[in-house]
């Protein structure tokens, strides 16, 4: 049951990928975001999904839902930045005149092509910067973005490819908000990573550059519980190790969320408190503030854009069951 279905949420039109194991929904005219994945043979929402009640607060941080992309990730120093000699200045969104969370929220994407075949489904979605008078104001060189979302059973793909149009080399970056449900029962749920270190952050939330072990966060590499964890956290990942995150329920129940290790190079945790509901797991290709750290692009991962050039990254979701794997 390899398939793909139109459906509405607000009157915007969703894709539902169906590979009659999971259903991923995506809202490409708000975002492009993944607002929904069903595991059908489990009976659970693996994400949290915006309600249609929720379209005012969606509106406003549609980041707070699904899969959300961030061009780029995290916070940059007063929006400002200089890259090749040019001047950027991005909106100033937080309560200390910072930017966060980057040029990208609720854009219209077209959908540029349909794929149903025995193996899976997929949905391929567009969208050129130059298409939003706010981006091309921030971020003057325009890029034409492709996303491919691939069903295939009990994996889900997504490969962003980023095409640079412009004439000067730009910097890069792209994170993921993940929203995990954890069901109100972080207790029975356990995450393992390969990390080595944690970024401090100064009092604004920026990164300083320096780095701190991971003291009571250390169990990670092995598995940690999330009972009464309390994570708003940016780690490194050890060269040498995957991008790679396992969430495991008690009962043997797994999320293994991966991406590609030659862009991707940290890690966000974010559970909005004391973990309860979510589980925030956000794979980043660039630490927050890359352009302003004095550090080289191989440790902030800082993704420098030639003209007329292409990069794909790429990230991939597999969620399994004792039962349905029997």
């Amino acid at each position: 049951m390899n398939q793909v279905t139109k459906g509405q949420w607000n009157g915007y039109d969703t894709y539902t990928l169906n590979s009659g194991r999971l259903e991923v929904t995506l809202l490409p005219r708000l975002g492009n975001n993944v607002i929904e994945i069903k595991d059908k043979d489990n009976h659970r929402q693996v994400l949290r999904k915006p309600d249609e009640t929720e379209l005012a607060f969606y509106l406003q941080k549609p980041y707070h839902f699904g899969i959300p992309m961030l061009i780029p990730p995290g916070r940059i120093d007063k929006g400002r930045f200089e890259y090749g000699g040019v001047e950027y200045q991005f909106e100033q969104n937080t309560a200390n005149d910072n930017h966060i969370h980057g040029l990208h929220r609720t854009q219209a994407w077209c959908v540029s092509d349909i794929e149903e075949d025995d193996e899976g489904c997929a949905v391929t979605t567009e969208f050129v910067t130059s298409d939003d008078p706010k981006w091309i104001a921030q971020f003057p060189e325009p890029l034409k973005l492709e996303m491919n979302f691939r069903l295939q059973n009990n994996q889900f793909i997504q490969t962003l490819r980023v095409h640079h149009m412009g004439k000067q080399p730009v910097p890069f970056g792209l994170g993921y908000h993940t929203w995990f449900l954890l069901d109100g029962q972080p207790q029975n749920w356990t995450l393992q990573l390969p990390v080595e270190a944690i970024y401090t952050l100064n009092s604004e939330l920026l990164p300083t550059g320096d780095t701190a072990s991971l003291g009571h966060l250390q169990p990670l590499n092995s598995g940690m519980n999330l009972k009464e964890a309390d994570l708003d956290t940016i780690l490194k990942i050890p060269e040498g190790q995957p991008a790679e995150a396992v969430l495991t329920r008690n009962d043997g129940y797994q999320i293994r969320y991966s991406a590609d290790r030659a862009y991707f190079k940290h890690w966000v945790l974010y559970t909005k408190g004391i973990a309860d509901q979510f589980l925030c797991i956000e794979p980043y290709t660039w630490l927050p503030n890359a352009p302003n750290l004095n550090l080289p692009d191989s440790e902030t991962g800082l993704i420098r854009l030639e003209p007329e050039s292409m990069v794909e990254l790429r990230t991939k979701l597999t969620i399994s069951s004792p039962e349905s794997e029997a």
